[in-house]
């Protein structure tokens, strides 16, 4: 894509309305923020969007918990949303709702428009009913005993417990989340869109390989092999409808010509970047169809660009292209996707204190830039896990924003104000060279626009080395002791406050409220790219200097840990709040006691288990299912085995493909309403909630698919 003029639509993936913005939320709207404030530095005009994505029943029974109307639920839940993304200055130009006016229109144009493109079909499905609440269930919403194990509370899908897989309709005494029920089976007819049809597969198994007119890729090649890999080879169809309506009670839209069915949430929650833009664009007098409709866009050169998380790349790379391309709209230009957020190497953990909100990192007096700093430097344009390393934070901030970067100003430009009137001399050419040298600035301006932020930074902080390098070369606490160094005083300072300018600038887009400090601080307009090109000149005047940022100190980090930390006796606690009659308090004897070891076996017991080395050769989710991920296992036989495994919560299919884990090859085959499950998947888990999570085991280096585990 062309480097300058261009105009771009952006997009952010909308946070679901029924919870707080935490850390790992703000990886992806930190990544997409940046790139966004580095495009307006280079001239380019951007359009950025986002909105509370509010549908669904986990948000219409949460509001009837708290006794609100779902509308007034949301807008408060809206409202703390935009509070949090300014507060870590995430600069949306429209942040809106889905429950909007414009994407009930634009979902119910879109529903039109694939009906009459023959994408829609309606057809009979059971599912589980609650006769008190008088509504349908997710398999989220389906709790009873295991059949495999017997282990009680377990979901309508997979067991917590052994990892079993099932059909809701499988469980022993099921009973319904909601209202505790015993629920029935009931059939209703659902509306699908056909992603199965060979006009969509074709389609997508094109655009996904597909590039843009400029030869730029569509999506990173992680997610391009993940799309083969779904969609399968020519003359394979591997897809499956999509069930897009849901049954009435429902908050969210009514399809139309179709009582008491609703879009599901699925269908109108990417609509809501159109329905968001469109709000805007009404607001400042732009043409939408300049950026969604096909011909005027390409006409115009316009650009769609999504940021998304890697767990939501099945329905952005699949469902939303589709549905916008029998619409007879344009599709995305790009699809950025980042990883998940770990903390110290692990998943974040209520019970540890890693579960961070944004707010109560606000309130902890930390520095939201320390932490858009850091996550930047952990960027790339590959979907790859980020580790928040909490020592590894405080050093590298301390390090890297204060010893470098504010240092050099703080060291040079008290002599400015004190001995020159607040007024620059002419710079050191030479030393000001390789902060205007064309091959880095071209390497620095592709490693923003390509999203590779960690490189971006790398060589911003080897400039800040030089420059810390010739002010100690210069020593000017040193010449301002010889009146006859005067002249050299002046311009060893000015030079290097126009490196530590020339750094502020390269440093704005990912750390833009210092930037703006720096800018009052030298009297100028806000930085842009083009400003790297030459030095401020002799004469002008700075204003005199104010610190600009603090130390990160260890035991800031330690209390916003104890204060994100949930005891297990808090962890406990039901739906409403409160803590069960049967729930005894937790001491920390009880929280640190292993699980209870089950009844002895023989040798001859174990010797039936056949353990066998699988390699995953494929994984992908499984539509419907909250908790599977149906793998495609090698242990050396013909064809490789199926097995449903209940790790969804913890695996990103994509990142499974490859390794190697270990699993029972001689369990009985079990007819699952996903297809049949051939074997089991062996994965680790703490009972006392100390770490939570699912672990897959993984053999030693060396092992090859189909040795026995003895």
């Amino acid at each position: 894509m062309s480097a300058s003029n261009r105009k771009i639509f952006v997009t952010n993936a909308l946070p679901y309305a029924n919870g707080d913005i935490h850390l790992g939320h703000l990886v992806g709207y930190i990544q997409a923020d940046i790139w966004v404030r580095f495009q307006r530095m280079c001239g380019n005009e951007v359009h950025y969007v986002c909105a509370d994505d509010t549908h669904g029943a986990p948000v219409m029974l949460r509001a009837e918990k708290e006794g609100l109307a779902p509308e007034v639920f949301i807008e408060r839940v809206r409202v703390e949303h935009m509070r949090d993304f300014a507060d870590f200055g995430v600069a949306f130009d429209n942040y809106h709702s889905t429950h909007s006016e414009e994407n009930r229109a634009y979902a119910e144009d879109i529903y039109r428009r694939l009906r009459a493109a023959g994408m829609i079909e309606t057809r009979a499905i059971e599912q589980f009913y609650d006769p008190v609440k008088q509504m349908f269930l997710a398999d989220r919403y389906i709790k009873g005993e295991c059949p495999k194990c017997a282990a009680k509370d377990q979901y309508g899908d997979s067991c917590e417990v052994c990892g079993a897989a099932y059909a809701p309709t499988e469980l022993r005494n099921p009973y319904s989340a909601v209202s505790g029920a015993t629920p029935e089976l009931r059939s209703s007819e659902h509306y699908f869109f056909r992603l199965s049809d060979p006009r969509a597969v074709e389609f997508l198994r094109e655009w996904t390989r597909a590039t843009n007119a400029d030869g730029s890729r569509r999506m990173p090649p992680e997610a391009s092999n993940k799309m083969r890999e779904w969609l399968g080879e020519a003359g394979e169809n591997r897809l499956s409808d999509w069930d897009i309506s849901r049954d009435a009670p429902y908050f969210g839209f009514e399809i139309p010509d179709a009582p008491g069915k609703y879009f599901y949430v699925w269908l109108d929650a990417p609509i809501g970047y159109l329905a968001s833009f469109k709000h805007y664009a009404d607001r400042v007098g732009l043409d939408v169809g300049d950026f969604i409709d096909p011909a005027r866009a390409a006409a115009s050169g316009t650009e769609m660009v999504h940021f998304i998380g890697k767990d939501i790349l099945y329905f952005h790379a699949l469902f939303w292209p589709a549905m916008l391309q029998f619409a007879g709209l344009r599709t995305p230009n790009f699809l950025n996707v980042n990883g998940f957020l770990t903390v110290d190497g692990a998943k974040m953990s209520k019970s540890r204190g890693t579960f961070i909100t944004a707010r109560s990192y606000l309130e902890q007096k930390l520095n939201p830039e320390w932490l858009r700093y850091y996550f930047a430097a952990k960027l790339n344009s590959n979907i790859e896990d980020l580790d928040l390393s909490l020592d590894d934070f405080v050093a590298k901030v301390n390090s890297d924003l204060v010893g470098k970067f504010v240092n050099i100003a703080s060291r040079c430009a008290g002599f400015i104000s004190k001995r020159f009137e607040g007024r620059l001399a002419a710079s050191d050419a030479a030393a000001l060279a390789p902060f205007g040298d064309a091959a880095t600035l071209a390497q620095l301006t592709r490693a923003f626009n390509d999203r590779d932020y960690s490189l971006a930074l790398r060589e911003i902080m080897r400039l800040a080395d030089v420059a810390n390098v010739y002010v100690n070369d210069e020593k000017p606490w040193e010449l301002a002791k010889d009146p006859a160094q005067h002249e050299r005083l002046h311009r060893a300072c000015s030079t290097a406050l126009n490196q530590f300018r020339a750094l502020a600038i390269l440093l704005k887009p990912v750390l833009p409220q210092l930037a703006a400090q720096v800018e009052a601080f030298f009297g100028v307009a806000p930085f842009a790219w083009r400003d790297l090109a030459a030095p401020l000149p002799a004469g002008h005047a700075i204003n005199p200097y104010a610190h600009l940022m603090t130390r990160v100190e260890r035991k800031q980090i330690d209390a916003l840990i104890e204060a994100n930390r949930e005891t297990l006796s808090s962890d406990s606690r039901s739906a409403s709040g409160t803590a069960p009659a049967s729930a005894a308090p937790a001491t920390p004897a009880a929280a640190e006691a292993p699980a209870e070891a089950a009844s002895p076996i023989s040798i001859d017991d174990f010797g039936k288990v056949d353990l066998r080395i699988a390699k995953i050769v494929a994984a992908e989710h499984v539509e419907g299912a909250a908790k599977l991920i149906k793998l495609q296992l090698d242990i050396g036989e013909a064809r490789p085995r199926q097995v449903f495994a209940g790790i969804k919560s913890a695996y990103d299919p994509a990142l499974l493909v490859g390794r190697l884990t270990v699993m029972v090859a001689n369990l009985a085959p079990r007819k699952m309403k996903f297809g049949l499950s051939e074997g089991m998947v062996l994965a680790a888990s703490d009972d006392t909630g100390e770490v939570p999570g699912l672990f897959i085991l993984s053999p030693d280096t060396g092992a090859t698919p189909g040795m026995r585990v003895k």
